[in-house]
């Protein structure tokens, strides 16, 4: 088995995660302009293009939100619109199979939890070696009782 990674360690898909922020820059910063610049629009007509803008980055960045960060103690996903803690021994398996838009936990419970911070989109390798370090972590801490973890 390779090296488990240092904790604590954030996964998060970076390359998809510089698209959207940059691409939330420039839709404020054109709409923006846009606004300003075309002389027959009333202040409140202005005042609508920028609240559309920043609606518009608001989605952009929630979509940039996903996470999974890993320390000592568990592991917490932080998806679109929540975020979920989750202690060691409640993560059975990490799973990214072929056409899977994310890693799924298989959780002690019998659900099956998404963990949006590792997808394969942009960077599937990148992606991939993220899922096999985070399968690891989960394999060696499920593994070591709370003696060993004190290490």
């Amino acid at each position: 088995m390779s090296e488990l990674p240092t904790l604590p360690v954030t996964f998060r898909p970076s390359s998809t995660r510089v698209v959207l922020l940059t691409a939330a820059v420039a839709i404020f910063v054109v709409i923006t302009a846009v606004a300003m610049l075309l002389k027959q629009l009333s202040p409140g007509e202005r005042v609508s293009f920028v609240f559309t803008a920043l609606l518009l980055d608001a989605v952009l960045l929630l979509l940039a939100r996903p996470k999974v960060v890993v320390d000592e103690d568990g592991v917490t996903v932080v998806n679109l619109t929540n975020k979920r803690r989750l202690e060691w021994a409640e993560i059975l398996q990490v799973t990214l199979r072929a056409g899977d838009p994310w890693v799924f936990l298989n959780l002690s419970d019998g659900t099956s939890l998404p963990a949006l911070g590792i997808q394969p989109g942009l960077a599937r390798q990148r992606a991939i070696a993220d899922a096999r370090a985070l399968r690891a972590l989960v394999e060696a801490r499920s593994a070591a009782g709370p003696e060993r973890r004190q290490d």
